[in-house]
């Protein structure tokens, strides 16, 4: 058995996560969120780009807007500025995600997202911060704190995040009317593949 310390810290991470979850509602914005829904489901392609933690979630919110037929695709912040920026195009919306909202690495998309009349939703803490200022649209991100005890490691951030992407997907199947057997007929694979193609049948 784990030290009783260890378990305490694991079992108050749960609660420090669900704390965040239940805030995160005070600084729901419905006039931001509603326009960021509004471009997602207009934008041919969507883009979506962070750092580190930022950046891992942001491949999960390519593979949910996929998932119900937005196109998408995560684009590494460094392969951005070395031509994969080519991929949007006029009318495009780029998703940049950043706790503080001064990433470097995300600046120079920015920059290039603008000049090419790509749509820029920013998801961050910082609501007056360079890449806020830069967006068409700004998400609130909310953090309370980490979890580890030294308020460093990037997980309650990171679960708050997500949480924003699962509202913006769970949004988007309503805008857009996106049906089950729509889903069943990509996603065929795995025990969710087979109870909608079953159904289906």
């Amino acid at each position: 058995m784990i030290q009783s310390a260890s378990l305490a810290a694991a079992r108050a991470a749960y609660g420090i996560e669900a704390d965040c979850i239940r805030e995160m509602l005070e600084f729901f914005d419905d006039e931001a969120f509603s326009r960021a829904v509004e471009m997602l489901a207009a934008a041919p392609r969507i883009g979506a780009a962070g750092c580190g933690h930022s950046g891992i979630a942001c491949q999960h919110f390519a593979h949910l807007m996929c998932c119900i037929e937005r196109p998408a695709r995560f684009i590494s912040p460094a392969e951005a500025v070395h031509g994969a920026t080519g991929f949007l195009q006029r009318g495009d919306v780029m998703l940049l995600a950043s706790r503080g909202g001064k990433t470097k690495e995300l600046l120079p998309i920015a920059d290039i997202c603008k000049a090419k009349g790509v749509g820029i939703i920013t998801v961050t803490e910082n609501l007056s911060s360079p890449l806020a200022e830069q967006a068409d649209v700004v998400l609130k991100q909310h953090v309370n704190r980490e979890t580890d005890k030294y308020n460093m490691q990037g997980t309650t951030s990171t679960t708050a995040l997500c949480m924003i992407f699962h509202a913006l997907q769970a949004a988007l199947i309503e805008e857009t009317g996106y049906q089950a057997n729509q889903f069943a007929l990509i996603h065929p694979g795995g025990a969710v593949g087979e109870r909608l193609n079953h159904r289906a049948l």
